[in-house]
């Protein structure tokens, strides 16, 4: 077992923004330049444009947030008020209040204890009412999207990915967010790439691309600013509602430098949650779902279960933890936590999902950003592992 040294890292402060960043923000402090339409190549439109070409996609939207870039891919699919939207009933709050922004219906489909979708319920909710999937793949975690995918287009229903945690996942080799008819991607400061707040979207699809940027604020004729633009633009000018939820400029300048960051995230992220996983997994307390076959994961946290664990000892153990300066928050017994369905109070009353909900009272999350060093990964599995020991009194662990 992996022993802690003496000292908690610091898994809150984010990787120091690249200093290539440093003179295109004092140029735009100097000339008060923030905002995404004042030139034709401002950078929104410069980052739109890499973001683009990083993801093999022909499009890209920046916005103010991932939250933004769902609710304007489910307007700009232009489903019909009261469409009913599957989603799993595992993510953030947020997904469904954009399905419920989009005058839509969020149907919540049950999530294993392996956090990803179960396709029998999926399927059984598949019924010939929905209009659209929206597949959230939470903490990183891909569902089985052979079998989204095959059974979305048996039925001709589009699919949105959120992939706010999948910026750098592979699916087959192919791009978490390129998989479906659209993919949005958050640039908040716990994601690979950290503005702060922020998001963008990725299509191929014409029409969608035109009807997200009218519908995102580019008014009169700013949709021409755009690095690309679609055929479909001047078609769609006037006749869609402004949201108004443009990324500014000051935020792009910040995401542009950090793309060529995102492959050494990447690796050494991937390197640092098996790391500490594996230590986890050898504990018969842990388990640390596996990814899926098809699944080259790219994550940016720890999710683990703790296998029979009372309600008192859950909690004994995030003492224990916290006492060892790691934080561990369990979806489902944090007081109020936006991750848990049933505080989802705004969509009404819902049917229970008796899967998901003995899962998230189990289910743990930790951060382990991809810059800590091997010792900082070994103190955070040590942490739980003895934690885990004060709870269960495992003296005889690993003899």
């Amino acid at each position: 077992m992996a022993q802690p040294t003496s000292t908690a890292p610091n898994v809150y402060d984010a990787e120091p923004i690249p200093d290539a960043a440093r003179a295109e923000v004092e140029r735009l402090l100097s000339s008060g330049d923030l905002f995404r339409y004042t030139s034709d190549d401002a950078p929104v439109a410069l980052l739109e444009r890499e973001f683009a070409d990083l993801m093999g996609t022909k499009y890209a939207l920046a916005v103010a947030s991932c939250s933004a870039a769902l609710f304007l891919s489910l307007k700009a699919l232009d489903l019909p008020r009261g469409a009913k939207v599957l989603i799993p009933a595992f993510t953030f709050a947020a997904v469904p209040s954009a399905v419920v922004h989009a005058d839509c219906t969020p149907v919540l489909v049950e999530v294993g204890d392996n956090y990803r979708i179960d396709m029998a319920d999926f399927e059984a909710k598949l019924t010939d009412d929905v209009a659209a999937i929206l597949i959230s793949h939470m903490r990183g975690h891909t569902s089985d999207m052979d079998a989204i995918l095959a059974l979305a287009e048996d039925r001709g229903l589009p699919v949105i990915e959120d992939a706010a945690h999948s910026l750098g996942t592979l699916w087959h080799g192919r791009k978490i967010g390129t998989l479906g008819c659209v993919g949005c991607f958050s640039f908040q400061s716990y994601k690979l790439l950290n503005a702060g707040e922020g998001g963008i979207l990725v299509t191929d699809d014409d029409d969608l691309i035109a009807r997200a940027v009218i519908m995102s604020g580019a008014y009169e004729h700013n949709w021409k600013k755009h690095a690309r633009v679609s055929s479909r633009l001047s078609h769609w000018q006037n006749k869609l509602p402004l949201y108004n939820t443009r990324l500014n400029n000051l935020s792009a300048a910040l995401i542009r430098p950090q793309l060529d960051e995102l492959p050494r995230r990447v690796r050494d992220g991937r390197a640092g949650h098996d790391h500490v996983a594996a230590q986890l997994n050898a504990a018969p307390w842990f388990d640390v779902p596996p990814s899926l076959d098809p699944e080259l994961r790219a994550p940016d946290s720890l999710q683990f279960n703790l296998v029979d664990f009372s309600d008192d000892e859950v909690e004994g153990f995030i003492d224990a933890a916290k006492a060892r300066g790691v934080s561990v928050q369990v979806f489902g017994l944090s007081t109020d936590n936006a991750r848990a369905f049933w505080n989802w109070q705004f969509l009404g009353d819902q049917p229970d999902l008796p899967m998901t909900r003995a899962m998230l009272r189990r289910a743990c999350d930790t951060r382990l950003p991809a810059r800590l060093t091997r010792e900082e990964q070994d103190y955070i599995a040590g942490a739980l592992l003895l934690a885990a020991s004060d709870v269960k009194d495992l003296r005889a662990y690993g003899t």
